[in-house]
């Protein structure tokens, strides 16, 4: 007995008809046939009537059918398991991250990944939180760090929050700056050094000064969050970044907290909802879900 057989033998139980079974299982009609008749002379006993075309199952049939599913459906099982097993040992996940994230919380992460599977490739797209989610709509993402809450007409994501972030002031060590905590409309006076159009810290910096009825002003604006860090530290202006990147800039930054209600971020880890994320993604959401007892 052949497990093609089988498989043969419950396409034509389920369609109740040879040539519609040979086309759902991708062989000819007659080679479908021959491997029946194979098995029910293996097996001693037809498994089909075919009286004036009408395909129906024997006695031996109905028999065989459950047993032949169990069959199938373990096989599949077992190949599952197996391939989920060779994902973790040489598979990929792409994984896309807001840069201030690169910077701040990814790296001892990942370390922590790459130790438990070394032969897992980790693909990083550094970008803002908008331009994440268009990815991950497109498929060329398993997962993402994003900001929330999600842009207007998202696609469909599922959002697991994994952290909340207070923002915080930081200006050149080297440079008179402020040293109490800050309020948004201080902000309304001095040079800031801004993040390029689509930075999620853009946005919300903006957003809050206009809330306090001003614009901002720029000395230096379109700069990534290394670039940013580097004007700050010339003394080109004051930025506003995550309290996870202060701490880690150096001590050439003074960091100053925001006055209350200050400015927070939530991060969280999203992927489709349509597609479950292959299984060294889902490996990787584990240990980046289990940091958040960390980064709290």
């Amino acid at each position: 007995m052949q497990f093609q057989q089988l498989l043969y033998f419950v396409a034509v139980a389920e369609t109740r008809h040879f040539t519609h079974a040979a086309e759902r299982v991708h062989v000819s009609q007659p080679s479908l046939s021959q491997q029946i008749r194979a098995l029910e002379k293996e097996l001693g006993a037809e498994l089909f009537s075919r009286a004036r075309g009408n395909i129906a199952l024997t006695d031996a049939g109905e028999a065989l059918l459950p047993l032949a599913r169990r069959i199938l459906a373990d096989a599949d099982t077992a190949r599952r398991e197996v391939q989920e097993l060779v994902q973790l040992r040489r598979g990929r996940v792409r994984l896309g991250a807001t840069p201030s994230l690169c910077t701040g919380l990814l790296p001892e992460v990942l370390r922590a990944f790459h130790d438990l599977h070394p032969g897992i490739e980790l693909l990083i797209e550094e970008s803002g939180s908008h331009d994440l989610v268009r990815e991950l709509a497109r498929g060329s993402l398993d997962l993402a760090l994003i900001v929330l809450p999600l842009p207007p007409a998202s696609p469909a994501l599922t959002t697991v929050e994994l952290l909340r972030e207070d923002l915080v002031v930081v200006s050149s060590a080297s440079v008179a700056g402020p040293r109490r905590p800050v309020r948004i409309g201080d902000l309304r006076d001095q040079p800031l050094v801004m993040f390029r159009h689509g930075y999620d810290l853009r946005e919300l910096t903006v957003a809050a000064c206009r809330a306090e009825g001003f614009e901002p002003g720029f000395t230096v604006e379109g700069g990534e969050m290394d670039a940013v860090l580097g004007f700050v530290r010339a003394g080109l202006g004051i930025a506003v970044v995550p309290s996870m990147v202060a701490d880690r800039s150096g001590r050439d930054l003074r960091v100053t907290p925001l006055a209350r209600p200050g400015l927070r971020r939530t991060i969280a880890l999203a992927h489709r909802s349509d597609v479950a994320p292959p299984r060294a993604a889902r490996e990787l959401q584990r240990v980046l879900l289990g940091s958040r007892a960390a980064v709290h």
